[in-house]
């Protein structure tokens, strides 16, 4: 039988292939955004949010010191996880990522898609036009296929229709489909390729949720169980596999939330469902909605204890905007 032996969780911004001395420049592209989630849960644009910031503490976080210290811990994190993979000898890798209507589009949109195909297409990554087409610090210029495992996919979907989980499917990327993925798997796999899966290739199955958009946006119990299926779907399969689940997405952003997600990071931890189901859904969209990976995943290593390699809240913009990001492993 197989063995859910490993959980990992990674945050996928790219602010983490981001020289340091170009947060900034993101930061003023927050400024654009209409729908950023304060701390207190208003949905306001970037001169409202400003208003309401403690401008002071954050002047403290926006330095070039921090951002350089900040960027430093994001790669320790990103390698920690990387050898955290590569260390577990995996034979298949399970991956809960949010598709931000990339490959989910408003034609058609399920709370959860297994994608059961035998490989899928992770698009090339180069310099960000945005950023002065400075170079990110590893990209991948060349499009590139890569393999899936389509019979542990298939016995996935056919698992949680029998544990009543409405999963949707599929085992083809239209390549006409545009946007980021350009028919390509989304960009929250993709960042697995592009940052952690670089040497040897481990077989996934890609899992999407969507995190985003309402209505019918899953709720963190709903996460959180369905990771406990997944867990009981994997050890009843028939074939003798290690398999691990990595979370790719998160932390809180666009706008750094340090409280919502030091709730989240301890309902993990302890593997409270009660807490989890208890977070203040209306802070749970935007960026913060991809928490709900990393709750998923939790779901599924509830007989494995968590460890978090570091927490780091990404400021970019006196607003108080950025990312935080995290990286954790489960086993």
């Amino acid at each position: 039988m197989a063995q859910l032996v490993l959980g990992l969780g990674t945050s996928h911004s790219p602010q983490l292939s981001t020289v340091p001395e170009l947060w900034s420049a993101r930061g003023e592209r927050d400024q654009n955004n209409p729908e950023l989630i304060g701390v207190d849960g208003i949905v306001s644009g970037y001169d409202e949010l400003l208003a309401r910031t403690d401008m002071a503490r954050i002047a403290k976080e926006i330095t070039p010191e921090k951002f350089q210290e900040r960027h430093e811990r994001n790669q320790t994190g990103i390698a920690k996880v990387k050898d955290a993979l590569y260390s577990a000898n995996l034979d298949i890798l399970v991956m809960v990522g949010d598709d931000q209507q990339e490959y989910l589009r408003d034609d058609n949109m399920p709370g959860f898609c297994v994608y059961w195909g035998d490989e899928v297409v992770v698009k090339g990554r180069g310099p960000d036009p945005s950023t002065g087409n400075r170079p990110l610090i590893e990209y991948s210029l060349e499009d590139r296929t890569v393999p899936t495992h389509s019979a542990l996919g298939k016995h996935v979907i056919e698992y949680l229709v029998e544990a009543e989980f409405d999963v949707g499917r599929s085992s083809f990327l239209d390549p006409n489909r545009g946007g980021r993925s350009q028919g390509g798997i989304g960009h929250a796999f993709g960042f697995v390729y592009h940052r952690l899966m670089q040497d040897e290739l481990i077989p996934a199955v890609p899992i999407m949720l969507n995190t985003y958009y309402p209505p019918n946006q899953p709720t963190p119990k709903r996460c959180y169980d369905l990771g406990r299926a997944l867990r009981s779907a994997i050890e009843a399969w028939p074939v003798k596999a290690r398999v691990g689940i990595l979370a790719t997405g998160g932390m809180s952003h666009f706008v750094v939330d340090e409280e919502l997600d030091h709730m989240v990071l301890e309902g993990m931890r302890e593997k409270s469902i009660v807490k989890l189901s208890q977070l203040p859904r209306e802070r749970m969209n935007s960026g913060n909605s991809e928490m709900r990976n990393w709750i998923t995943v939790a779901g599924a290593t509830e007989h494995l204890d968590m460890e978090l390699f570091d927490y780091v809240p990404c400021y970019r913009s006196p607003a108080g905007t950025g990312c935080a990001m995290g990286f954790a492993k489960w086993d």
